[in-house]
């Protein structure tokens, strides 16, 4: 017997499964989140030494008006979820050992340490930028980021004609490397606006200007989260709970199952079957193409090439002693070649020799205070290629992508003292086991290319029934986009399953249906 619509079934507890659990149970509906992990979270985890622990994923906390609306849905406001405070300086960033580079939450702060780091010039150039990126930002919030079916003829309609000559400014078709050398002539400035385009495990060389937007996303406000980001996912699989979904964690699916009609459950790996009128994939669509959730939805995604992958990482999660370089709790230390990085992580497939770094210090604020002194908790990431399912990243690599990391960092006055003990390290092949079919990619597609954008799918697919959420799908990757797809699959079921209800009772009136 087929199950009803409103009987739903969420694969994946990352923060778009839980959005779009929290929305779907605050509307009544019947919500099970099946988790294959430990916890829910997803790339919002912990690794643990004893009985603490420290976030080995996202570590940034932005547009926190999506999560004020999902909490809002339920009846409640996040301030009540978690505790937020906000950040003055957003990162650090050193070269070497000669001084660093603060960048603020306040536009003119940042340009006064800019004017002091590079001068004039390039203090007027980071003006000019933040305007350019702020009007990037206000042309595609509604007609791309908010959009539930974004394409180049809606975004062109959604804008109207007055609208035509902002999304020509936005520059769409130019990279952001060669957009940011309109602004900045020091390439230290290009390198650190650049990176914007890692945040969707990219290339600065080969995504697409329109990424500018995240310096505006940050200058709106970056919170450290009480507690480290995995509270966040707690929290919200706690609101989840709260309105009755049930989040069954341990629990693998096998597959997703559909007949001729559509969706109608899912096979546990136990053999049980859960059935299910509405199932949400709140996994990277690689895993539905690649076949890991059956051949009945494989054909519900496009694959996507190897090529197209998006960046992996390899991660060190450490309990560490920290001297030299006075670390705020977000620190980013570039190579001295981002060009060639970049051409080794794209272009050879390979582990740049001299990576860019960026370095968590969770103990401390982000002026770089912290409590106490002693060993705190670290976390490093270097990109790395999403080739988890080709390499095998055995000890030898493991050592040597460690060895030529705690190098870089003392290159540029950071000295790390860590513990085997207390020190885990996580490669591609690694990512590639906890999220299957990526190659350990995080991000979905990369967004290279001005269309990159327009291809990832959206919350509908053509099976009936099923739904997909997370960082592979629109409107992109990131803790606050993976949480907004999550909320636009809801969106969609609840459209969709109360268009069938009209549907029904106009039948059973004798009446035309109305849709």
């Amino acid at each position: 017997m087929t199950a009803p619509r409103d009987r739903v079934a969420i694969v994946g507890a990352g923060i778009g499964g839980l959005a779009a659990a929290t929305t779907l149970a605050s509307a009544g509906m019947a919500v099970t989140v099946l988790e294959k992990e430990a916890a829910p979270g997803g790339k919002i985890r912990q690794i643990a030494f004893g009985n603490i622990g420290i976030d080995a994923g996202p570590t940034v906390f932005t547009m926190r008006w999506i999560f004020d609306e999902i909490a809002a849905a339920a009846g409640t406001v996040l301030d009540d979820l978690v505790t937020l405070r906000p950040a003055t300086v957003l990162a650090r960033h050193a070269w070497d050992d000669t001084g660093y580079l603060d960048l603020f939450a306040d536009r003119d702060a940042s340009a006064e340490a800019i004017r002091d780091f590079a001068g004039s010039r390039e203090a007027d150039g980071y003006r000019k930028f933040c305007e350019q990126a702020e009007q990037t930002y206000r042309t595609l919030e509604r007609s791309f980021i908010r959009s539930n079916r974004p394409s180049p003829m809606t975004l062109v309609a959604l804008a109207g004609v007055s609208g035509i000559a902002d999304l020509w400014r936005i520059s769409p078709f130019e990279t952001l490397w060669a957009f940011l050398g309109r602004y900045f002539r020091d390439i230290r400035l290009r390198q650190l606006f650049g990176r914007y385009a890692t945040y969707c495990g990219s290339s600065p060389f080969l995504a697409p200007a329109t990424l500018m937007l995240i310096a505006h996303v940050e200058q709106t406000g970056v919170w450290l989260v009480e507690g480290g980001m995995h509270r966040l996912a707690r929290a919200f699989a706690g609101l989840a709970r709260s309105k009755s979904a049930t989040i069954l964690c341990n629990t693998n699916v096998a597959a997703i199952e559909a007949d001729g009609d559509g969706v109608i459950g899912v096979r546990l790996d136990s053999g049980e079957t859960i059935p299910a009128g509405t199932v949400i994939a709140n996994a990277d669509i690689s895993a539905l193409s690649s076949g890991r959730f059956g051949k009945a939805v494989g054909r519900a995604v496009p694959s996507v090439p190897f090529e197209n992958r998006s960046l992996s990482a390899i991660t060190v999660n450490s309990i560490a002693d920290t001297g030299g370089f006075p670390l705020a709790r977000h620190t980013v230390f570039f190579s001295g070649d981002y060009e060639a990085e970049f051409d080794a992580l794209f272009g050879a497939g390979a582990i740049p020799q001299e990576p860019t770094i960026y370095v968590c210090a969770q103990d401390r604020d982000d002026t770089g205070a912290r409590p106490g002194s002693g060993a705190e908790r670290i976390f490093c990431l270097v990109n790395a290629p999403a080739d988890g399912d080709r390499c095998l990243y055995g000890r030898r690599e493991r050592e040597k992508c460690e060895s030529n990391l705690y190098r870089r960092l003392e290159r540029c006055g950071l000295t790390l003292r860590t513990d085997p003990a207390r020190t885990a390290i996580t490669t591609p092949l690694e990512f590639h086991r906890l999220f299957p079919g990526t190659g350990g990619g995080l991000y979905g597609r990369a967004s290279h290319g001005w269309s990159a954008s327009f291809q990832r799918p959206t919350a509908r697919t053509k099976i009936p029934g099923l739904y997909l959420a997370g960082g592979s799908v629109h409107p992109g990757a990131g803790v606050p986009m993976a949480a907004l797809s999550g909320k636009m699959a809801a969106e969609a079921v609840l459209k969709d399953c109360g268009s069938m209800r009209r549907s029904s009772a106009t039948a059973t009136d004798g009446g035309m249906p109305t849709h």
